[in-house]
């Protein structure tokens, strides 16, 4: 399904929405531009997939150009990450790329790899934000008053800049915080309940839509894929599910070509309703696989997985079926 957008692709959708009412946000003072990309989220299900790429933030167009060579196509998502850590400090280089990528049609998906509370921002992923914290460390850290709260909080807020710029320009995003929880590689992994990953959740989400006024976001919970591989675990969704009023689409990231009927049809009984997306993925998934597993919107290849994990007439297969979207250079 190969689809021309103008730019943002909200015009489209004002035109052929403005009898309609959106669909509903879990912030209720979500933006116009918001509710709208949601609502197409709710229209496209079982209908339409779009493609999406993430981005590494050191090289903004270098895994999206793969897919431009390889099929002649653009994804429609375009995603990136507000990791510090590279070295450097690239997020105003995201977002201004995410900028001049939402006028030319695309939709934006930004994530955050946070480092955890008590590491300096300059740590990176490998020594930040993989690995466990302690008990008595997570007590602390969820504890309001505590320096590792404070630190916590700090962390939280990283973002809240560049995201209101967005915002201000009205743009919508897909954000995408504390993903694949449900794995035992990061340091807020496999904490389950109210007093684990839920709580950092509903954290964020209240300083970001009541202080922060972030009414461009739309709130994309991602787990990993469940498994029992050993030593690399991911755990059932619902054991760390925040609940629907703090969640617009359910997403999963599923590596090594693990596209298990479970890691579908469970986010869509979780989800009841809401859109369900692959978050992240390695190697693509095989054509058929939207015809057995429907309700996916949208699907984003993790960065040089596009070229590591996937020969081109894997990558042409998936843009050429006809449920895929995706958009011209």
């Amino acid at each position: 399904m190969h689809t021309y957008f103008l730019s943002g692709l909200l015009v489209l959708w004002t035109l052929s929405s403005c009898q309609q009412e959106y669909a509903s946000t879990a912030n209720p003072k979500a933006s116009k531009e918001a509710r709208q990309l949601l609502s197409r989220l709710y229209e496209m299900r079982g209908k339409e997939v779009w493609s999406g790429q993430h981005n590494y933030a050191t090289h903004l167009n270098r895994s999206e150009d793969t897919v431009r060579h390889r099929t002649g196509r653009l994804p429609i998502v375009w995603g990136s990450d507000f990791l510090r850590g590279y070295p450097g400090d690239y997020r105003q280089e995201v977002v201004d790329e995410a900028i001049r990528h939402q006028k030319q049609g695309h939709i934006i998906t930004l994530m955050y790899h946070m480092i955890r509370p008590m590491g300096h921002d300059s740590l990176g992923f490998t020594l930040g934000v993989k690995g466990r914290v302690s008990d008595e460390e997570w007590e602390r850290i969820i504890t309001p008053g505590t320096v590792e709260n404070d630190c916590l909080i700090s962390k939280i807020d990283r973002p809240v800049p560049y995201l209101q710029e967005l915002r201000d320009k009205r743009i919508p995003v897909l954000w995408r915080p504390f993903h694949e929880m449900n794995g035992m590689w990061f340091w807020y992994g496999d904490r389950r309940g109210p007093e684990g990953v839920q709580l950092l959740w509903r954290v964020m989400y209240e300083r970001y839509t009541d202080l922060h006024g972030l009414d461009n976001l739309l709130w994309v919970w991602n787990a990993n894929g469940p498994r029992d591989w050993p030593d690399d675990e991911a755990y059932a969704y619902d054991l760390f599910y925040p609940g629907h009023e703090y969640v617009d689409v359910l997403a999963a990231d599923i590596y090594k070509a693990d596209y298990q009927p479970s890691h579908h049809d469970d986010l869509v009984k979780l989800a009841e309703g809401r859109p369900i997306a692959i978050g992240e993925c390695g190697r693509l998934p095989d054509p058929s696989l939207f015809e057995s597993q429907p309700d996916w919107v949208w699907f984003m290849t993790w960065a040089q997985w596009i070229w590591r994990e996937n020969t081109p007439d894997q990558v042409r297969s998936v843009y050429n079926h006809p449920k895929v979207s995706s958009k011209a250079p």
